[in-house]
């Protein structure tokens, strides 16, 4: 029998005078040796539950949903970026949903978040794309984003990305209907709208001092994660390679990946990777901010959150 499961909504008032800002926090920093790290949240994603986990029964999928507290049919998938400052570099990583999909009205907040903390796009002097799926290159395709960007921002995008997107393949994703041609539409958009800006590497990059990304496929077959070390620290935004699910289900494979069983096996590298080395890890879909260590926990792992520092 399903738990009683509150549908707990969002907090949306604000406080004080008209215009005082957000009641919510949205943004989070950490510092990594001489390297600082913004997680910032774009909102949320509602999804049907059953992309978290299409090669496992219902009943399975219940059963971690109840335990939980969360509803069965429909996920708040929470859609995070982030923002990193090495030396004179300023780097974003991803750039959310943006506004065109009507159905995420909850989401699409990662440019009005950046300049309520004080940044201006056009100080901005790199972008990484984790993969090119309409959540992570949607904020770069809002009208009027580009024209404040600096005219040599450097987008990095693996080449393998790139080719794939000019012709993808859905045959092996379990998406609703509606998202493969918005997905197609977003990527067209995002490579018409950048193509002289687009940086196309191949496995690995340097971004900047201590930054650099690294393709590992699965999610997409030019996913990306970005590794973020200076001083024996270490952070890695792993982008889509993780979900909340994956800690203690890693094997459960996820209607969003083109590639789910390379999936299966890049999740499990990058967790046995942060387990090993007691590195950071952070996420696009894992609940704000993100950031924690991971812990192996029997034929899974444990995310532990970083104490909220404040």
């Amino acid at each position: 029998m399903s738990k009683a499961i509150r549908n707990v909504q969002p907090v949306t008032a604000r406080l004080g005078k008209e215009g005082a800002g957000e009641f919510i926090p949205s943004r989070y920093a950490v510092r990594v040796g001489d390297v600082d790290v913004v997680l910032i949240s774009d909102g949320i994603l509602p999804l049907p539950t059953s992309t978290m986990s299409t090669n496992v029964s219902e009943a399975e999928r219940n059963e971690w949903f109840d335990s939980r507290f969360l509803q069965r049919d429909m996920f708040d998938w929470a859609l995070n970026i982030a923002l990193v400052r090495s030396g004179e570099r300023l780097i974003l990583i991803d750039s959310g949903v943006g506004d065109g999909f009507e159905y995420f009205t909850r989401a699409g907040r990662s440019v009005m978040r950046l300049e309520s903390a004080g940044i201006d796009l056009a100080a901005i002097t790199d972008i990484v794309i984790t993969h090119m799926h309409m959540d992570h290159v949607g904020g770069l395709n809002v009208d009027g984003v580009k024209a404040r960007l600096r005219p040599d921002v450097r987008i990095h995008v693996s080449r393998a990305e790139v080719e794939f997107w000019k012709k993808p393949d859905f045959s092996k994703t379990v998406m609703p209907e509606t998202v493969p041609p918005a997905l197609r539409k977003a990527a067209a958009k995002f490579v018409e709208l950048y193509s002289h800006n687009i940086v196309q590497f191949d496995r690995t990059v340097e971004i900047a001092p201590g930054v650099s990304a690294r393709v590992t496929g699965g999610h997409t077959p030019g996913h990306c994660v970005v590794d973020v070390a200076s001083k024996g620290e270490k952070l890695t935004f792993v982008g889509d390679a993780i979900f909340e699910v994956g800690f203690d289900n890693p094997k459960w494979q996820n209607g969003f990946e083109h590639d789910p069983e390379t999936a299966v096996d890049v999740r499990l590298a990058l967790l046995d990777e942060a387990a090993e080395t007691g590195a950071l890890l952070a996420a696009a879909h894992i609940a704000f901010p993100s950031i924690g260590h991971i812990a192996k926990n029997g034929d899974g792992f444990r995310f532990v959150p970083v104490p909220w520092d404040y």
